[in-house]
């Protein structure tokens, strides 16, 4: 995995609650356009799940 998505993995980590893509992009400092990519990067590799209904990423379920 790049840069990016570790530290989209480590923020969801250490969330609380499932993140939408702004929180995601303003917790690591990256613009939302970056992060999108590596979170579909991640959904396609099965490391995290998305709300369709609430646009938010959570990590997948083991």
């Amino acid at each position: 995995m790049g840069k990016v998505e570790d530290q989209i993995i480590s923020v969801l980590e250490n969330s609380r609650k499932p993140l939408s893509l702004v929180e995601i992009a303003d917790q690591i400092g990256k613009p939302p356009k970056t992060v999108f990519k590596s979170l579909r990067k991640l959904f396609g590799k099965g490391k995290i799940d998305c709300d369709a209904k609430n646009h938010q990423y959570m990590l997948a379920k083991e």
